[in-house]
């Protein structure tokens, strides 16, 4: 389908057309350079267009990708907040039933004072350095998943760019620079 602008330039130039050869030529030829433009812009129309379909669904693909890793990331988070509380949680409870232990089996043997609460402070100590290692671990793997998320982030952007890359717009004035080239090609064909 020609654009509108170049049916009244194919019109108005084989007109001329019904009064003789030499002007059946230059009709001719005039048309075949106004078709050429035509289809090259028509090309190019649907050429953009298909690229803005491709470009449309690489995006929506993307997106997808990046959300399913986000979300990968942050369910393994939660999973690793579980586990940690969990080994917090058990290590309360065995630091309790040991000082509990200790504090009866001192009490069956007679033993109190200082030595009591030296035994209890040094289970104490050993209950803290314990959680202070899992919250560390923690915080490691904070920092870690925060990189991965900032690097899914910056990888998602890179790709987006990539992907979404301008369209050429329709070159009117090269169709019909070219399709004017056409033309003369054809009347100089036919002349020959």
């Amino acid at each position: 389908m020609c654009p509108p602008v170049l049916i009244p330039l194919g019109t108005a130039l084989t007109a001329g057309a019904a009064t003789g050869g030499a002007a059946a030529a230059v009709g001719a030829s005039a048309l075949m350079g106004v078709a050429s433009a035509g289809l090259q812009i028509r090309g190019q129309q649907i050429q953009a267009k298909t690229q803005a379909k491709v470009q449309a669904n690489a995006s929506a693909v993307e997106r997808q990708r990046y959300l399913n890793e986000v979300s990968s990331l942050r369910s393994q988070q939660a999973q690793e907040q579980v586990a940690m509380a969990q080994k917090l949680q058990a290590n309360k409870t065995k630091a309790r039933e040991a000082r509990a232990t200790a504090r009866v089996s001192a009490g069956e043997a007679g033993v109190a004072g200082l030595s009591v609460d030296a035994l209890m402070n040094d289970l104490t100590r050993k209950e803290a350095m314990y959680n202070n290692s899992v919250n560390t671990q923690a915080q490691m793997l904070d920092v870690r998943r925060e990189l991965s998320l900032r690097d899914a982030g910056l990888g998602f952007t890179n790709n987006m760019l990539r992907i979404n890359r301008p369209i050429e717009e329709v070159n009117y004035a090269g169709a019909l620079v070219s399709g004017a080239q056409t033309g003369l090609s054809t009347y100089g064909a036919i002349k020959s």
